[in-house]
C-alpha cells in the first residue's frame, strides 16, 4: 500500500487539474492563434506560466485504485497488475479469464 500522503498529492493534483481546464484551455487557444497580436500571445504565455504547476494534467501519475501502487496500473481498470490479477481470480471482473493454452 502507498502512502496515504502521496495517494492525498494525486487527488490534489487532479483536483486542481480540473480546477484550471477551462483557464488553461483558452490560454492555449489565445497562444495558437495566429491572427493574435505578438503582445497578447506573450501576455497568454506569461499567464499560463503563472498557473500553478500541479494544474498541469502532464503531472498526474496512474495510481491503483485499491492499494495506490503507482506503477502496472491498467487504465481500463484502475487497478494495478496484481490487484487486476486477484480481482480477476475471484470472477469480479466479466468476461476476463485466466490464459490457457
Amino acid at each position: 500500500m502507498a502512502k496515504l500522503a502521496l495517494i492525498n498529492r494525486e487527488q490534489k493534483r487532479a483536483d486542481l487539474v480540473k480546477k484550471f481546464a477551462g483557464k488553461r484551455a483558452t490560454l492555449k487557444v489565445i497562444i495558437d492563434d495566429q491572427s493574435k497580436t505578438e503582445e497578447e500571445r506573450y501576455e497568454a504565455r506569461l499567464q499560463l506560466q503563472a498557473l500553478p504547476r500541479n494544474s498541469n494534467p502532464t503531472r498526474q501519475r496512474n495510481r491503483c485504485a485499491l492499494t495506490g501502487r503507482p506503477r502496472g496500473t491498467f487504465r481500463k481498470f484502475g487497478l494495478g497488475r496484481i490487484k487486476l490479477r486477484e480481482v480477476a481470480m475471484r470472477g469480479e471482473v466479466p468476461g476476463m479469464t485466466k490464459a490457457s493454452w
